[in-house]
């Protein structure tokens, strides 16, 4: 990369809402984001679909939000079509965050941002993501700060944001207050 170039960040991407338009994530610029790839019907669905949406209506109004991927990669457990999952998030589990179109996040379709959060934040194992509910953490400078499996609970990493010693910081200021 070339010294007079920027260092790229998740503001440079830009995906589809679930109606198929156009959102620039330099909207979010400013905000600390988890961006998780959903299902309707995993394993993972009624233990961390609870617990972000418990996380966003916790810090929502500090900066922080969550960006919602469906992905039916992993057993075809995200079937439906992009408005029967938005209906699914947001009657279910009263989602308040935004729910994007469906992706992939693996092969040579995946979605660019999935490409760039894998490429930013390698996984155990290799960069592809292996199944459902892995979530990135990008901080307020849109930097991919840690990557999460499936198996690690949204209000685990709530825990981990608030240690005083966490990379989790920018301008030295945490995430989320840990007051709260």
């Amino acid at each position: 990369m070339a010294s007079s170039e920027a260092k790229k960040t998740v503001y440079d991407f830009t995906v589809k809402d679930v109606k198929g338009q156009e959102v620039e994530l330099s909207n979010y610029r400013g905000k600390v984001l988890l961006i998780v790839n959903v299902a309707s019907q995993c394993g993972f669905t009624n233990s961390n679909y609870p617990e972000l949406t418990t996380l966003y209506q916790k810090y929502k109004d500090q900066g922080f939000e969550i960006l919602a991927f469906p992905c039916n990669q992993f057993g075809g457990q995200e079937p439906g079509s992009n408005e029967e999952i938005q209906e699914f998030a947001c009657t279910r589990f009263k989602a308040e965050y935004p729910v994007f179109s469906k992706v992939n996040v693996n092969g040579k379709d995946a979605d660019p941002l999935y490409k760039f959060l894998k490429s930013s934040k390698g996984g155990f194992l290799g960069d592809s993501i292996k199944w459902n509910f892995t979530k990135f953490l990008v901080n307020r400078d849109g930097e991919v700060v840690d990557r999460y499996a499936p198996t690690t609970t949204p209000l685990s990493i709530e825990a981990v944001c608030n240690e005083p010693t966490t990379y989790c910081t920018t301008n030295d200021m945490t995430i989320w207050d840990a007051n709260d």
